[in-house]
């Protein structure tokens, strides 16, 4: 399909031949008086002629001209070829993960291979990588926290960095507290800059909070008032007491606030089953973009006013050349 930038410049069409009835320019010159010009003829036996001659334009030449001004006109409207219609399909949701790394976290009670403890951090960075390729198509973003919240990455389709960020993730990195309201408080700022409506955070703690700026619950409740869904998973053993307790009545409290869910995970299997369950829940929400490519078409119209003025001008050159020579 064929359509023009710039459509109101083909006005311009008709303005060689609208000067064709403006008055002419005359402008008037001395001239050299020779008393003796009669004389001067009848010596030489020429006769006396106009001392100046209009060369008119053949038929090829006013056609090459108009030919040309219409080329150069169309090329300023600048055409363009619109190509099928192309759709892009894109991801509806962005999904914050917010990783507790206190040191806590360095406790050895989950089993990713039969009879080998490894620490709660490790596991969670393997069931992570499950997540990431099962929402390949929705934006993730990743917070780290301990005695402060910290943004590792914003929300990104680039989910091969992502998984290399989670990656590079230390116990107690962050800190050895754990401060669940901050993390929440983080994640609803860049939540706030989000274009979309559909906001999921992810908080994975196996603790109590210990001195937010903002309460846990308080933060939840900032949250759903900008359309945040979280979903709580706690990890470990709830019969944990000290500082390393887990708050269940606060993570429950912040999920149901929110209408996302809480989930409890006592090993690998549970933590990985929380992930299926929040993958059911949310499921994936796409949203399409269609446009036409453009290509541009004017340097073809340029290129044709170009060639066919040179044509003219070697033909020109040849029948000069011709006629010399005869």
């Amino acid at each position: 399909m064929l359509e023009l930038v710039y459509p109101y410049l083909l006005l311009l069409l008709p303005l060689p031949w609208l000067i064709r009835f403006l008055p002419e320019y005359k402008q008037q010159t001395n001239m050299v008086t020779v008393p003796f010009f009669k004389y001067l003829l009848g010596v030489s036996g020429e006769k006396p002629q106009s001392g100046a001659e209009v060369v008119k334009p053949t038929k090829l030449q006013k056609f090459v001209l108009v030919t040309t001004w219409i080329l150069m006109v169309g090329a300023a409207a600048k055409p363009q070829w619109l190509g099928e219609p192309i759709e892009q399909t894109k991801t509806g949701r962005d999904l914050m993960v917010a990783v507790d790394s206190s040191g806590s976290m360095s406790a050895q009670d989950f089993e990713l291979v039969p009879g080998e403890k490894v620490d709660r951090l490790t596991t969670v960075k393997s069931v992570l990588q499950e997540l990431a390729i099962q929402r390949e198509k929705d934006r993730l973003g990743l917070i780290i926290f301990g005695s402060s919240a910290y943004l590792q990455m914003p929300f990104s389709e680039d989910h091969k960095t992502w998984l290399t960020l989670l990656n590079e993730l230390q116990i107690a990195m962050a800190g050895p507290s754990t401060v669940i309201g901050d993390a929440v408080g983080l994640a609803i700022k860049h939540f706030e800059e989000s274009e979309t409506d559909n906001r999921v955070l992810i908080i994975l703690t196996d603790g109590n909070d210990s001195g937010s700026k903002v309460p846990p619950v308080d933060a939840a409740k900032i949250a759903q008032a900008y359309g945040v869904k979280i979903y709580t998973i706690a990890i470990g053993d709830p019969e944990t007491v000290g500082e390393q307790k887990l708050d269940v009545e606060t993570l429950e409290r912040m999920a149901e606030l929110t209408g996302g869910g809480y989930f409890q995970a006592l090993d690998t299997e549970q933590l990985a089953q929380a992930y299926k369950a929040i993958a059911e829940i949310e499921k994936q929400e796409f949203s399409s973009i269609s446009f036409r490519p453009k290509k541009s078409l004017h340097y073809v119209l340029i290129g044709a006013g170009i060639f066919i003025n040179l044509m003219m001008i070697f033909y020109l050159s040849v029948s000069r050349k011709t006629q010399v020579g005869v």
